[in-house]
């Protein structure tokens, strides 16, 4: 019992310490009076820190100190050779985009993990239910043998990366631009262009036969921070994970995110996560969002120019032809 209340308060002081404003702080407001999270922000920092936490952390959330310098002199490392113009002689060549076009983040990140509850930074165990559930629908990984379009992810096929997805951190496209008005808070989203259009106040949600991939949001003011909780969603399209990929959640997925500008360059983002006939508990990520000098949402033309799909079914079809 000592063990398990020790473990609950860590979580708890390491919850609180992320959403803390440093002294001296205050969050600006808008000309109405809510407070002001309007901007371009991204989550290019945290890039290719792990959703689930390497065993080997145990329950500690972040890098020491000296971790976090060698974590540094590795970023500089990799902006050197991000730097090359020209590839090595003995190097593979690939379709895909070279090491400069890839972005990076800024600093390097202080957590192991984007979970952050539980303590562990692992994802809780599965319900008997989504065990059974078809793994490959948003799951971001190629079918070898695609019979049809319907065997790609809602990201491969360009429609959604869900609520989750739409702001994890991936290898571009981390941009989230916020627009603020009277009732009402946007989120337009860089990659695949997802546009949340958040009523504020104490409005009830849709009825429950009307259902979609980013779920119908209600929002609220907490203090500083923004409120946001999603339900409505539709069943088995995307999971919580990179791009959407990962188990799909079902209908009963309710999605609580909070906003809070904690610096006047850094929002910290929470995403709880409740869906209990997919996860055994509750669980939570959190990670910071940032504002880069100059950075800008561009235009993700997803399909154009995008034979990726159509060449994985043609090359399917002359499999079983040959």
């Amino acid at each position: 019992m000592r063990t398990a209340i020790a473990l609950l308060v860590a979580s708890l002081v390491a919850a609180s310490a992320l959403a803390q404003a440093p002294r001296g702080f205050t969050a600006p407001t808008t000309p109405w009076g809510d407070p002001d999270l309007q901007g371009t922000w991204t989550s290019d920092d945290y890039i290719g820190v792990p959703l689930q936490r390497n065993p080997q952390y145990g329950n500690r959330l972040y890098f020491t100190d000296q971790e976090i310098a060698e974590n540094e002199k590795r970023r500089q490392a990799q902006a050197q050779n991000d730097a090359q113009e020209f590839a090595g002689a003995d190097a593979r060549i690939t379709t895909g985009p070279g090491a400069g076009l890839v972005d990076r983040g800024r600093r390097p990140p202080r957590q192991t993990s984007l979970i952050v509850d539980p303590p562990d930074g692992r994802m809780p165990a599965l319900t008997a239910d989504a065990m059974t559930r078809r793994q490959g629908i948003g799951a971001g990984n190629p079918n070898p043998n695609p019979a049809s379009w319907e065997d790609f992810s809602y990201y491969i096929r360009c429609i959604t990366r869900g609520v989750a997805g739409s702001i994890l951190p991936v290898i571009y496209g981390n941009g989230q631009q916020i627009v603020q008005a009277p009732g009402y808070v946007m989120i337009l989203q860089e990659m695949v262009h997802e546009a949340r259009v958040i009523p504020l106040g104490n409005r009830p949600h849709a009825g429950a036969a009307i259902r979609s991939y980013m779920g119908d949001a209600r929002g609220r003011w907490e203090g500083n921070t923004l409120v946001v909780e999603t339900t409505n969603f539709l069943h088995a399209r995307t999971g919580i994970g990179l791009n959407g990929g990962g188990t799909p959640t079902s209908d009963a997925l309710t999605l609580t995110e909070r906003f809070t500008r904690v610096e006047p360059n850094v929002i910290q983002y929470e995403l709880a996560v409740d869906d209990p006939k997919t996860f055994a508990r509750p669980w939570k990520i959190a990670f910071p969002l940032t504002q880069e000098p100059g950075y800008q949402n561009f235009e993700y033309a997803c399909h154009e120019g995008n034979y990726g799909m159509h060449n994985q079914l043609s090359a399917a079809r002359a499999e079983e032809k040959k």
